[in-house]
C-alpha cells in the first residue's frame, strides 16, 4: 500500500521537565481557549470545503492549507497535553515540533466519497473514540449508550505523568502508544475535513515511526504467510464456534489461577518458578491467546485445545524460567495495576477492531491489515500483562507497539 498522505514525524527525545509536567494542565489553558476559537472557524471552513470539493473534485488550495494547519496544531497541542512532547507548542501549527505532521497537497477525490463522507466516517469514529476516549464517560458510562470512558491517549498520559515524576523521562512504550493514538487522530481529522480521501490507517506498524525490535521474555510473532483471508462462513459463526474453547478456557483458568498462587509462594521463597508450574502456566497463556486471536479475528484457523508452542499462526514465545526479584514477586499484584489500566484501553481497541473486522471480513472475505495488527498489538500486551501476573517473567509489560523481526 502506498504511503498515507498524512504522516506523523517524530523527533522527541523523551526527556521531560518535572515542573512543566506537574503543571501541564494549567499551562495548557491558553491553548484550550485558542483551540475552541479556531475550531469554530474550522467548522465553517469545513462546510465550505465540503461544497467546494463536491463541485471541483478536490479541496481548494487555501482551504486545504488552513485546515491542514488546524490539524497540525491540534496534533501538536494534544501531544503536549498528553506528554508525548515537551516544548510548549506554537499557536499556528508551524513545522518543527517534536511530534509533527506532513500533509500532502490537495489531490483529486471521489465525489461519491465526498458526498457520503459523514456516513463513511463512522467506523473511524468508533476507533477514534477508543484512542481519545469520551470526556463525559469516565469509568461509568451512566445512561449513555455510546460512551467509552477513558481512551488510550488519556490513560497513557496518566501513567506517563507518574513515570515522569519519578524519572524525568517518558517511557518509550507509553510515548509510542500516545504517538499511535495521535497519528490515527490526525488521519481521522484529515479524512473528516476532506484533506484526503484515504481512510485512516489503524496499523501501528505503519503509522508509528522508528518502532523498536525487542527481545522480551514474552513475545508475539505473526505468521508471515497470513494473507489475511477469512472464510465468511466461519467469520459469521465465529462466536458460536468459539464456545467450546470458552468453556474449556474457563475450566483451565480455575486450575491456572490456583497454580499461580502456588507459583507465587514458591517463587517468593526460591527466587524462581518451578519447572512444572512454569510449563503449565505457559501452556495456559499460549492457549488463552490462541483462543482470543481466533475469537477476535486476528488469526483464522480453529485452534487446538492444549496450547502447544508453534501450533498456531498467532505464536506466543515464552522464555524459559529464570531467576526473579523477590521484592517484585512479593508485590506483583500491586505492581501490575498500571499495566492492567493500560490493558483496559487496549482491550477496548481489540474489541472494536474485531467488530469492524467482522463486517469487513463478511464483505470482502479479508481482514484489513490495520485492524489485524491493531488487535495483535493489544493481544501482545495482554500476553505480557497476564504472563507478568502469573510470574512467567518479571519483565514489566512493554506498553508500545514493536517491530516483528
Amino acid at each position: 500500500m502506498s504511503e498515507h498522505p498524512v504522516r506523523l514525524v517524530l523527533s522527541d527525545d523523551r526527556q521531560r521537565s518535572r515542573i512543566t509536567v506537574f503543571f501541564r494542565a494549567l499551562l495548557s489553558i491558553p491553548h484550550w481557549i485558542w483551540l475552541a476559537l479556531w475550531s469554530l472557524v474550522a467548522l465553517l471552513a469545513a462546510i465550505v470545503n465540503w461544497l467546494a470539493t463536491l463541485a471541483l473534485g478536490r479541496s481548494p488550495a487555501r482551504l486545504h492549507r488552513f485546515l491542514a494547519a488546524y490539524v497540525k496544531y491540534t496534533t501538536q497541542f494534544y501531544a503536549y497535553l498528553h506528554l508525548a512532547a515537551e516544548p510548549y507548542p506554537p499557536f499556528d501549527g508551524q513545522d518543527g515540533y517534536p511530534v509533527d505532521l506532513t500533509i500532502a497537497p490537495p489531490a483529486r477525490q471521489s465525489r461519491w466519497s465526498v458526498l457520503f463522507r459523514a456516513i463513511l466516517i463512522w467506523p473511524a469514529v468508533l476507533l477514534a473514540a477508543v484512542f481519545v476516549g469520551n470526556p463525559q464517560g469516565g469509568f461509568n458510562s451512566g445512561r449513555g449508550a455510546f460512551s467509552f470512558g477513558f481512551g488510550l491517549l488519556p490513560l497513557v498520559a496518566l501513567l506517563g505523568w507518574f513515570a515522569i515524576m519519578a524519572r524525568s523521562e517518558m517511557p518509550r512504550g507509553l510515548r509510542d502508544s500516545a504517538v499511535y493514538a495521535l497519528s490515527y487522530g490526525a488521519q481521522f481529522w484529515a479524512y473528516a475535513l476532506l484533506l484526503t480521501d484515504r481512510y485512516p490507517n489503524s496499523d501501528p506498524l505503519a503509522v508509528v515511526p522508528d518502532l523498536p525490535a525487542r527481545d522480551d521474555p514474552i513475545r508475539v510473532k505473526l505468521d508471515a504467510d497470513d494473507e489475511l483471508r477469512r472464510s465468511r462462513l466461519t467469520v459469521f459463526f465465529r462466536l458460536p464456534l468459539a464456545v467450546p474453547h470458552i468453556v474449556w478456557l474457563a475450566l483451565w483458568g480455575v486450575l491456572a489461577w490456583i497454580a499461580a498462587i502456588v507459583n507465587w509462594l514458591i517463587t517468593l521463597l526460591a527466587g524462581r518458578s518451578p519447572t512444572s508450574l512454569h510449563r503449565f502456566l505457559a501452556a495456559y497463556l499460549r492457549y488463552l491467546l490462541h483462543v482470543y486471536a481466533f475469537l477476535y479475528l486476528v488469526a483464522n484457523p480453529f485452534p487446538g485445545f492444549t496450547g502447544p508452542a508453534g501450533s498456531y499462526p498467532f505464536e506466543i514465545a515464552i522464555a524459559e524460567r529464570a531467576r526473579q526479584n523477590r521484592w517484585k514477586t512479593g508485590f506483583r499484584a500491586i505492581l501490575a495495576i498500571p499495566a492492567f489500566l493500560l490493558l483496559s484501553a487496549l482491550n477496548l481497541l481489540l474489541g472494536v477492531a474485531a467488530v469492524l473486522g467482522w463486517f469487513s471480513s463478511l464483505a470482502r472475505a479479508r481482514m484489513p491489515r490495520g485492524l489485524r495488527n491493531a488487535g495483535a498489538f493489544a493481544l501482545r500486551y495482554q500476553a505480557q500483562t497476564i504472563g507478568y501476573l502469573l510470574l512467567l517473567s518479571d519483565a514489566y509489560p512493554y506498553g508500545g507497539p514493536v517491530r516483528d523481526d
